[in-house]
């Protein structure tokens, strides 16, 4: 089994330049960023998106990284709301704003080769029914996904705790609503899945396996959805690592840390060292089963 593509993602970089976030990052021995398009970087909003874009291909071309397309900006799109407006919004004029940028984040990707673009459901508005939502869900990720197969580009939703989408098993209840569309796959948050999966982390990447296309990592405690610097939580990391080797991941494995930017290179830093000796530490002949596609 070959080894994991580590990458750090630049919501956990936020007082860094992007211009000196990716060599720190390449210094360090990371493969990749998860790119978080927000105003402190990659501004999808501000003018000249695509000479921009290009700038950073060059980058990431000259540091020989790869990157992941994040749009989990908290107000990149809403001053006053965090993560406003959604693709759930009762407004159809709000929900056309988040699709946009998820438009956006797609074409950024196909422009930067990035391997998936990462994107999450929202919360359900006050006053929306879930039966009401689900349906929204739905149609504005198949556009999304019109979008994805014209370039190339992976979608990879992302299950997150108190959102419509909030689990392993919704994610697959919107696999079945968009007919298994080849281009929908997963972010799998390792720390998520200790927070609130009824399985162990390991034995959710087991069963995600097949619909693997972006991994996010660090630790966490069960039941507080608080993202911790690795050995602050109760993941049990070489088995994970196992696993994710084990089905023959091949994207990008990136540390997130959204609230840890004041540390930033420190954590980056320390998270590459962790997470480097945690996968050495795997026994070999070990590997677990790759996975059978039930879901966790």
């Amino acid at each position: 089994m070959s080894a994991l593509r580590y990458a750090y993602g630049t919501n956990g970089l936020a007082d860094l330049r992007l211009t000196d976030a990716l060599p720190l990052l390449a210094d360090l021995g990371y493969d990749g960023v998860g790119l978080t398009l927000d105003h402190m970087h990659l501004d999808p909003l501000a003018p000249a998106l695509g000479r921009r874009t290009a700038e950073v291909a060059r980058a990431l071309d000259r540091y020989g990284l790869t990157a992941t397309v994040e749009t989990g900006g908290r107000y990149v799109l809403d001053p006053r709301r965090k993560h406003g407006p959604s693709l759930l919004d009762p407004d159809a004029d709000a929900r056309a704003v988040r699709t946009g940028l998820l438009l956006k984040a797609v074409r950024v990707a196909a422009d930067l080769g990035a391997h998936a673009v990462h994107c999450f459901s929202g919360t359900l508005p006050p006053g929306t029914a879930a039966h009401d939502a689900w349906p929204r869900l739905a149609d504005a990720l198949g556009a999304v996904l019109t979008a994805c197969e014209a370039a190339g580009v992976p979608l990879a939703v992302e299950p997150e705790p108190g959102h419509l989408l909030g689990d392993l098993a919704a994610f697959h209840r919107l696999r079945a609503a968009l007919g298994d569309h080849p281009l929908l796959g997963l972010t799998l948050d390792i720390g998520h899945c200790q927070c609130l999966e009824p399985e162990p982390p390991d034995a959710c990447v087991r069963a995600a396996a097949p619909w693997l296309r972006h991994v996010q990592i660090e630790d966490m405690r069960r039941g507080v959805h608080e993202h911790l610097p690795f050995g602050e939580g109760e993941i049990d990391f070489p088995p994970v690592l196992d696993a994710l080797r084990a089905a023959d991941y091949d994207g990008l494995v990136t540390v997130e840390l959204p609230r840890d930017s004041h540390a930033g290179p420190e954590r980056a830093r320390t998270s590459i060292g962790f997470l480097r000796a945690a996968e050495g530490a795997v026994p070999t002949g070990a590997a677990p089963k790759k996975g059978d596609g039930t879901p966790c």
